[in-house]
């Protein structure tokens, strides 16, 4: 049967912001690859695998578009992991037939006028008269909350690599005077170069190198981690394990347990711990995160539409920052910190732990960052890596700013 595939959003999307301000669920990276790629792996296709955007992110990201002449479209639920159990059901679903959890669509093969329809209308599944399948917790590997991120960052490094059937790579003799541990856990892509006194210690877990990526003398990094295409991890830093440096990232410094989207930079020592940072961020000269209170107890993240404080019931949790946003030399960031998109964190004490999109914060003196400023400093920093500021770009950012509440 010729299929298409279709991502789709659901009720949960508000816990991903401020992550999902500027990209879809689906481009959410976790381990190795984006929840997208991830389901591309898993039900090996080449199709492209895109979704229904919300207005704002129309034109930054594709939209599916029917030209394969399809017989279905597969609507897929990306904050189900593919694991190999789901990923099985999904691929024998026949024509009309869904699944669901508790209520929840995770996927469903619908005929191409449903697939119409639900573009236009949205999903309505109570007038879908296919056949219904549900799957249990325990078969199921789910993001609810955007902590989680990180905290299945490492296991998910593991299954990135199974799925993808990436082949170990890790012989010193090709890097010489490196240190490799484990070197059939080390995966290294093509174009990788590694410096004199890098050691890659996969004691752990696996570590995976990207194309073109570039680790500099004396950095160590421990396993499971992933350093991806084009990412540079510069002389001395320490790499803890279950971390990853998305595309063309630049990091320095120490690193635990945090994920880092592509074209963002940690270019100098300072300690980032169980965060997850955006697109185009940059953590100034001695920026440290907090990831542990004083006194042990549990973690409150603000709720992102309300800036009600949520205790998580975790112990450890850093720092989100969204897309563009920026910290001056030697800040600190509070334990289980909230940064909008596109804000300028500087002071010599805690910012607040809820930081609204397009704020300049000094202290705790907040206001709106002018957008026409935030523009050409976006524009300045992504000409830097021959990234061009799109018209469609610059009006999800203006749809962004004038939504926001200061």
């Amino acid at each position: 049967m010729n299929i298409d595939y279709c991502l789709f959003e659901d009720e949960f999307l508000d816990n991903f912001h401020p992550l999902t301000l500027t990209r879809p669920m689906y481009d959410l990276r976790v381990g190795v690859f984006t929840l997208a790629e991830k389901w591309s792996y898993a039900l090996k296709s080449d199709r492209d695998f895109c979704g229904p955007l919300r207005e704002h992110l129309k034109g930054v990201f594709p939209e599916p578009e029917l030209k394969n002449k399809p017989d279905g479209v597969l609507w897929i639920n990306p904050r189900y992991v593919p694991l190999p159990v789901l990923a099985d059901r999904v691929r024998d679903l026949d024509m009309m037939e869904y699944i669901t959890h508790e209520g929840i669509l995770v996927a469903a093969l619908v005929d191409l006028k449903t697939h119409r329809s639900w573009m236009k209308k949205g999903i309505q599944l109570n007038s879908f008269k296919g056949a219904q399948q549900e799957l249990h917790e325990t078969e199921l590997v789910i993001l609810k909350n955007i902590w989680e991120l990180f905290q299945m960052n490492g296991e998910q490094i593991l299954f990135d690599i199974s799925i993808s059937g990436k082949i170990a790579y890790g012989e010193e003799d090709i890097f010489p005077h490196t240190v490799f541990t484990n070197p059939d856990r080390i995966y290294i892509e093509e174009g990788a170069k590694i410096e004199p006194g890098a050691m890659l210690l996969a004691d752990n877990g696996p570590i995976y190198i990207g194309k073109n990526a570039h680790i500099m003398a004396n950095s160590i990094i421990r396993g499971p981690s992933a350093i991806c295409e084009k990412s540079v991890v510069k002389m001395g830093a320490r790499i803890y394990e279950d971390t990853t440096i998305g595309p063309v990232c630049k990091v320095g410094g120490e690193i635990s347990n945090s994920i880092f989207h592509s074209y963002s930079n940690k270019a100098h020592d300072g300690y980032a711990g169980n965060s997850v940072f955006g697109q185009w961020c940059n953590l100034g000269a001695d920026t440290n995160t907090s990831n542990l209170k004083n006194n042990y107890s549990s973690v409150k993240v603000s709720d992102w539409k309300t800036g009600r404080d949520t205790d998580t019931g975790q112990q450890f949790i850093g720092t989100i920052m969204g897309d563009h946003s920026k910290t001056g030399i030697n800040s600190m960031l509070n334990t289980g910190t909230l940064c909008g998109v596109c804000c300028n964190l500087f002071s010599d004490g805690y910012p607040p732990k809820h930081v609204p999109s397009f704020s300049w914060v000094s202290g705790h003196d907040m206001v709106p960052y002018h957008f026409e400023k935030a523009v050409e400093a976006m524009s300045r920093m992504m000409e830097r890596r021959s990234i061009t500021l799109t018209p469609a770009y610059e009006k999800m950012m203006k749809a962004i700013f004038e939504s926001t509440s200061f």
